[in-house]
């Protein structure tokens, strides 16, 4: 595996306005993401961890200073470039799901793929090999509202590796499941990361996250405050 950066985030500093009071959610931050990391960011809640997942994603943009996603400068593309990077190389895991209710698990797996404009041949062996992955593959014509929490965020993890991302960014995705489904999770996606190759960063505060992370990047007050590489 290559082991080339993926993400680099130089002196970057996020302020935002409350009213009239300026509140610095980063301060500062440089920080590189190499290719097959398996890291979680975290520290308590205002510490700045989503907000670094947000910049790195395209999602929000620095104040100061630049993240740069394989050799892109974020902050000088064109929106529908950055969309397009977005779609092509980035994977999101999120929270809430982010699932489209009126689609199957299949289809919101497609989604992307079809976006990407992937023929339907590789689409449909693409999403039906990663459901039958994550334990789903019965379950591809459900819709979201007929599955647990837990398939699905099994969904949400499908959708984001079948693009085949560089990076898949995971903000809290055990925090809304029990801990089976949460210990389940981390194995299919260490699983990903150690013989596919998927590079992963969490945002987090799970303890079970944190234990599974082979580097921990502590945040506080959106600065940076300890990053320990583990055996």
């Amino acid at each position: 595996m290559p082991n080339h950066t993926i993400v680099q985030i130089e002196h970057v500093t996020k302020t935002y306005l409350q009213g009239k009071v300026e509140v610095h959610a980063v301060k500062d931050l440089t920080l590189e993401i190499p290719n097959g990391d398996f890291s979680a960011l975290c520290g308590p809640s205002g510490s700045g961890k989503t907000t670094v997942l947000n910049m790195i994603g395209g999602l929000d943009i620095p104040t100061q200073g630049k993240v740069v996603l394989e050799g892109h400068d974020l902050s000088t593309l064109s929106r529908a470039a950055l969309s397009t990077l977005r779609r092509d190389r980035i994977g999101f895991v999120f929270q809430a799901y982010n699932l489209i209710p009126v689609m199957t698990a299949y289809e919101n797996a497609e989604f992307v793929l079809k976006l990407q404009g992937v023929n339907n041949r590789e689409i449909q062996d693409r999403v039906m090999k990663i459901l039958k992955e994550v334990g789903l593959e019965a379950l591809a014509h459900r819709r979201p509202d007929e599955m647990s929490g837990g398939q699905q965020q099994r969904v949400a993890i499908t959708r984001a590796i079948a693009t085949h991302p560089a990076i898949v960014l995971a903000d809290e995705p055990t925090a809304n499941v029990d801990s089976q489904t949460a210990e389940s999770l981390l194995d299919l996606m260490q699983e990903l990361n150690e013989e596919e190759g998927v590079t992963f960063l969490f945002s987090t505060h799970d303890p079970r996250v944190m234990d599974r992370a082979r580097r921990l990047i502590r945040l506080h007050d959106g600065q940076l405050e300890k990053d320990e590489v583990r055996d």
